[in-house]
């Protein structure tokens, strides 16, 4: 199959398939025709498994190998809406956004879309080289991706417009508030593995920040260490 037919999709992964996500998507509450024009235009079955690719665009987490799940389409659409919907930035794309959990690239794909540059961190090393081959395929520039441990990856000379993280801390770690621009915006779910709350946290000034509890969502948690 010729790259562009294998990014275009057919039947299941095709675009009239994609245009009903959409439309779930806006009956579940995603509002920003920004967010919805991205989550139709990127192909999620060539993040997945070629047995998978079928349910590319049903709305559910789908397993990705090691433990490790592409998130619902809902979660990613909502998280990323919820980090552009900046009034500082809304006029403008995110400068460095920082990604704990790259897991296959599918989030990694659509933050690219809204930013100058993803900075994007995964442990597992067989993910982060799949990750990296998927987003080159896609010719994906904007994104730069480590195989690190995000739970204590820290940059002191770098600040970040937005960071997401993929997986559930039990509280967010200390190194991410001081990553954050003023104005900037971290978005993470926060809990264990039964009570996990999805959580918007503003830098408002230098030694303050505002934190939205959302809704109950289900993540894998955030673990330390490499896997190689």
């Amino acid at each position: 199959m010729r790259a562009q037919e294998k990014i275009s999709g057919k039947g299941m992964t095709s675009l009239r398939t994609r245009q009903r996500l959409v439309e779930r998507l806006t009956e579940q509450g995603i509002s920003d025709v920004r967010v919805l024009e991205v989550m139709r235009d990127t192909p999620r079955h060539l993040f997945l498994d070629e047995a998978l690719a079928s349910r590319a665009y049903e709305d559910l987490a789908l397993p990705i190998g090691h433990q490790q799940t592409i998130s619902q389409p809902y979660i990613v659409a909502r998280m990323t809406e919820l980090l552009i919907q900046n009034e500082r930035l809304s006029q403008r794309p995110l400068g460095a956004v920082l990604e704990i959990g790259t897991g296959c690239g599918y989030q990694t794909a659509i933050l690219s879309k809204f930013s100058e540059k993803v900075i994007s961190i995964e442990r597992i090393k067989p993910l982060h080289e799949k990750a990296k081959h998927i987003l080159k395929d896609l010719k994906i520039r904007n994104a730069e991706l480590f195989h690190d441990d995000g739970s204590k990856f820290e940059n002191k000379t770098k600040k970040y417009d937005a960071i997401l993280l993929a997986a559930a801390p039990l509280a967010i770690p200390e190194y991410l508030y001081k990553s954050l621009e003023i104005g900037g915006r971290l978005i993470s779910p926060i809990g264990n593995g039964s009570t996990q709350k999805l959580t918007l946290i503003t830098r408002v000034a230098v030694e303050e920040f505002k934190t939205e509890e959302l809704e109950e969502v289900l993540f894998v948690p955030l673990l330390g260490g490499l896997i190689d």
